[in-house]
């Protein structure tokens, strides 16, 4: 098998267009309504390159696929130590990543976790996958899934709230990652009108069977991401659940389902802790990670085993690598040999590579280059009026914002190694 990419199937889209009248969320809520138009998924929904450089693979459920590392007993006989110790096992052998991209909707593909990679990211979290359009439509899983040999550790993360339908999409995938992930903590209107994600917090039976299917059956682990209830004691007794039924990593957001705003509700890391205290597996938190400093205070104060960033990471993609955003400058920090425009530049190579559609790819650039919209806001509009974006325009628009001037730069990097003893002596 080559590989270099890996698509879910062998649909591609022949042009280069990218519309802007639909939103990110329009390919998932059209296919969640089969009777309304499929028509209308016009060039916002195509790939950026109908080129897979001769690695494209059949379905694993059409065709004989690499299988994972085989695990030495079926899941159904362990004992919970057992499974507690072989949770740990899979978990070191993966090398312990403790620097995580966590999953985002239209925004954590492919390229993106790429380039968090090469900037310090050890493990990464797919873009959350709907379980029951990915078992069913061929066209959702090519535009959807992708991966490459250098894409590991991977989590593969998909919504549900039906055991068989979640375990025939996970069976797809499972072969190209190293964890199947569920989401139980997405807060979004879309996930309560679909009863999923953080959703699902009340109905823990049904949760509960969610994990122990995939458990039972797949050759690989399962993973969980929540959010946290308003009460401690129900967070507690909600995470031992999981624990109970299977689950060999949990990720906790330390926001409650009503807390969707992070600008205006910071993460409970002391919940995250007591969760962690409370556990025999790995956790992760995921919340108010900036910059590195967060990362070791983060690991210090829970004791958790790694961290997971987002809406930061949408911005400086080299994070883990030590960089800040002039939002987070502090005094002595000096300015680093990189900006949001290198950036925003490797990304694009990267979509080259790895074709994904255009509507992620507008969705970067403007994430990457905010602050420099800010200051040259007439750049942004003539990106706005584009309904048709190729590589060509934008890279002659990066060319034009840096002969308009240098935007705000990225502060610090050169002490990612500092950084990353401190994560490693908070790790113990």
């Amino acid at each position: 098998m080559n590989s270099r990419v890996i698509f879910a199937s062998l649909h591609r889209q022949n042009n280069y267009t990218h519309n802007t009248r639909n939103p990110a969320s329009c390919f998932l809520q059209t296919l969640e309504n089969p009777s309304s138009a499929m028509s209308t998924l016009i060039t916002d929904e195509t790939l950026c390159n109908n080129s897979t450089n001769g690695s494209t693979i059949p379905d694993p459920l059409d065709a004989a696929a690499p299988s994972p590392s085989p695990l030495d007993m079926p899941s159904r006989v362990l004992t919970r130590v057992t499974r507690v110790e072989r949770a740990w096992a899979h978990w070191k052998d993966l090398g312990a990543p403790r620097l995580m991209v966590a999953p985002m909707v239209d925004n954590s593909e492919l390229p993106f976790r790429m380039l968090c990679r090469k900037y310090g990211a050890e493990a990464a979290y797919t873009p959350m996958l709907h379980s029951r359009i990915f078992s069913e439509n061929e066209k959702y899983r090519s535009m959807e899934f992708s991966t490459c040999k250098e894409d590991r550790p991977l989590f593969v993360q998909f919504c549900a709230n039906d055991p068989k339908i979640l375990l025939e999409a996970a069976k797809r995938v499972e072969a190209y990652c190293d964890y199947i992930d569920i989401n139980l903590g997405c807060p979004q209107r879309i996930a309560r009108r679909g009863y999923y994600g953080a959703f699902l917090m009340e109905n823990q039976p049904l949760i509960k069977s969610l994990v122990e299917t995939l458990v039972l059956n797949l050759d690989v682990p399962v993973s969980c991401k929540i959010r946290i209830f308003p009460n401690l004691d129900d967070t507690i007794s909600y995470a031992k659940m999981l624990e109970e039924a299977g689950c060999s990593l949990l990720a906790v957001h330390g926001r409650t389902r009503d807390q969707k705003d992070s600008t205006k509700f910071k993460a409970d890391w002391a919940a995250i802790r007591a969760v962690k205290q409370a556990l025999r597996i790995p956790v992760l938190a995921n919340g108010n990670i900036r910059h590195m400093a967060d990362v070791n205070s983060c690991l210090e104060e829970t004791g958790v085993d790694g961290v997971l960033s987002a809406e930061t990471l949408l911005e400086n993609p080299a994070l883990f690598a030590g960089y800040k955003t002039v939002e987070w400058r502090e005094e002595g920090d000096k300015e680093g040999d990189l900006d949001q425009a290198d950036l925003v530049v490797e990304y694009l190579k990267l979509c080259e590579k790895y074709p994904v559609p255009w509507r992620m790819i507008r969705s970067h650039v403007h994430k990457m280059l905010g602050d420099w919209f800010r200051v040259h806001p007439e750049v942004r509009e003539e990106l706005n009026k584009q309904s048709i974006l190729t590589f060509e325009w934008l890279y002659d628009m990066m060319r034009r914002l840096r002969e308009l001037g240098k935007g705000d730069p990225l502060y610090g990097g050169r002490n990612v190694v500092v950084d990353r003893i401190a994560v490693n002596a908070a790790a113990g």
